[in-house]
């Protein structure tokens, strides 16, 4: 009898169930109304409906947009009280195909730095769709420039200890502001309501300095600041510098960090030619060429051998925004600059969320970096290498069929009850019906024992949790990209299946009511398990119906009012009774 109860109760939640608990759940966010009147009611009634809802709430109804007269859709402002009552208010209703609340639907990823909109480079490289993976939280980023300064707009972002190579000392300032504009984009402080965006904004920028003021720096001092950047833990280096001439000192360092795993990043150069400068040309460094922001070549651009990646570099018709330390009055200033040296900061910041992903090679990063560029049809000099820098792609392409345990822990904080912000943004308040409808079943049961003694056992049990509340707590659980129906199913109780196909919020009448626990125990009743879990029904079903009157009646053909609570409560009795009916005839003490 245990193991067809188990298959009954799979059966059922199979077959109906539900993908939440619709007239519970927490509601969303909502200040405004929507009247979506009938095509067929005349303007003339229209128009007498929306002056006794403006008598009577003091608010003035307005079609949604000028091309919202023909669907006759009015919105007004108005919360859960004023939704209620013109639910309740059979004119409206009459005239209404629905009303709802005019939910408020947000963008996803959009940083609430003022002047991100300005920032055509980020747009351009799809990063917002790679934010909602990453933003390098783990990642260390050297930038070997000309330092980095502290101005406002990098005050949130981490950084670790850097070294200045050209005077020799732990603090590596910028004299120019072009480092400080490299880190900028590569880690920003992002959603802090001042300035501009970064990348990877959580990673940890690591300043060196290798180029004086006047911009000129020696291979010696870049590749010691290579060495250096690797054997404080850097995971990525960033080198917006360039020039003629290869050298060996600067390969074995270049050597020594890629046998360290750390990716190196490089500017192509400025000067037009059919070549990048080194160190981009180093087959272990991603060369970078810089694009216009219509996605062309920008005119300086280096290109052809070398090239790796193309990325935002700008050019005269905009530039790359980011705040410096004006070397001139030395106060902070938003500056747009543009050049290879703007273009790599791009992929460095990217190749930082992809090793955020758990992508640790410099090889692996670089072929993420490639397969998921956007690629050019016809590029015969190669001004583009592999194609256009795609941030969400890449962290897509990182990410493709990965279980890590980072991910694991993420699915527990963003899933379910687990996720602390169930318990503070409302979700406690849809969980304590369901607890009520539990607690009162079984408070029920414990009732009618003292005047029809019978015995606990498994049965009955079962019958009153799938009919008051279901396994409810299976719908706060998701196991990534596995099928979750069998979770929300199971987690329904029974007056909750009737609305699961459709996904209406009100209560199917058929389930919510005395009809089916009274034919459970029709087809059951002749064996004595059968009549323990049809009895543990009635008394769910009973819980679930008098809590629903009270916390959200919604009810097919009868609305959220009083005749919805009338008929919730008078099948919630007649459940007891029939309980009451099946135990004329005391059920056995069960062993």
């Amino acid at each position: 009898m245990r193991k067809f109860l188990i298959l009954f109760l799979f059966c059922v939640g199979l077959g109906f169930g539900l993908w939440r608990s619709p007239s519970l759940a927490t509601q969303g966010e909502y200040d405004s109304l929507i009247l979506d009147f009938r095509e067929t009611v005349e303007t003339s009634v229209v128009e007498q409906q929306l002056k006794a809802i403006a008598q009577q709430f003091n608010v003035i109804p307005r079609l949604n947009s000028e091309f919202s007269a023909a669907d006759q859709i009015y919105v007004i402002e108005g919360k859960r009280e004023m939704l209620q009552w013109l639910r309740q208010s059979d004119p409206i209703k009459k005239a209404t195909e629905y009303i709802e609340p005019n939910y408020i639907y947000r963008a996803y990823g959009v940083p609430n730095d003022p002047d991100y909109p300005k920032q055509w480079n980020l747009r351009s490289i799809n990063v917002e769709a790679a934010w909602s993976e990453t933003q390098g939280e783990g990642i260390t980023v050297a930038v070997i420039d000309t330092g980095v300064s502290p101005v406002p707009d990098l005050e949130q972002t981490a950084f670790v200890g850097g070294y200045d190579f050209v005077g020799d000392r732990p603090e590596a300032l910028d004299d120019v502001g072009h480092g400080t504009h490299v880190a900028g984009t590569i880690a920003q402080s992002t959603n802090n309501n001042y300035g501009v965006a970064g990348i990877a904004y959580k990673a940890k920028i690591m300043p060196i300095k290798v180029l004086a003021a006047n911009g000129g720096g020696t291979v010696a001092d870049i590749a010691e600041g290579i060495h250096f950047a690797t054997d404080q833990g850097a995971d990525v280096i960033n080198l917006s510098l360039g020039g003629a001439g290869a050298s060996q000192l600067m390969q074995e360092a270049i050597d020594y960090a890629y046998r360290k795993d750390v990716v190196i990043i490089a500017a192509a150069g400025n000067a037009n030619k059919n070549a990048a400068a080194y160190p981009a040309r180093y087959p272990k460094v991603i060369g970078v060429a810089a694009t216009d922001a219509a996605g062309k070549k920008a005119p300086y651009s280096n290109y052809g051998a070398g090239i790796d990646l193309a990325a935002p570099g700008g050019s005269e018709a905009g530039g790359i925004l980011q705040e410096i330390l004006n070397p001139k009055t030395g106060k902070p200033e938003f500056i747009d600059y543009k050049g290879t040296s703007m273009a790599a900061p791009h992929v460095a910041g990217v190749a930082a969320m992809v090793k955020a992903t758990g992508v640790t090679e410099p090889a692996e990063v670089l072929q993420v970096l490639t397969q998921s560029a956007q690629k050019v049809t016809e590029d015969p000099l190669n001004h583009y290498g592999a194609g256009y820098l795609n941030a969400g792609q890449a962290v897509a392409e990182a990410l493709k069929g990965k279980i890590t345990v980072k991910d694991f822990f993420r699915w527990l904080r963003d899933n379910g009850y687990l996720n602390p912000r169930f318990w503070i943004d409302g979700g406690t308040v849809a969980l304590l019906p369901k607890l009520a409808m539990v607690l009162g079943s079984y408070l029920l049961a414990f009732f009618l024992r003292n005047y029809l003694p019978f015995g606990w056992s498994l049965p009955l049990s079962s019958g009153l949790v799938f009919g008051s509340s279901g396994l409810f707590f299976l719908k706060g659980i998701y196991i990534f990209d596995l099928p979750q129906a069998p979770f929300r199913l199971l987690g329904s109780s029974l007056p909750e299946l009737g609305n699961a196909i459709n996904g209406n919020p009100a209560l199917n009448p058929l389930f919510a009511s005395v009809l089916i626990p009274f034919g459970v125990l029709l087809l059951f009743a002749g064996t004595e398990g059968g009549k323990r879990f049809g009895v543990g029904l009635c008394l769910g079903v009973a819980s679930c119906l008098w809590v629903s009157a009270i916390a959200g009646p919604m009810v097919w053909g009868l609305g959220s009012g009083i005749l919805a609570q009338a008929f919730l409560g008078i099948n919630g009795l007649l459940c007891v009774a029939l309980a009451k009916l099946m135990l004329t005839e005391p059920l056995k003490t069960s062993n």
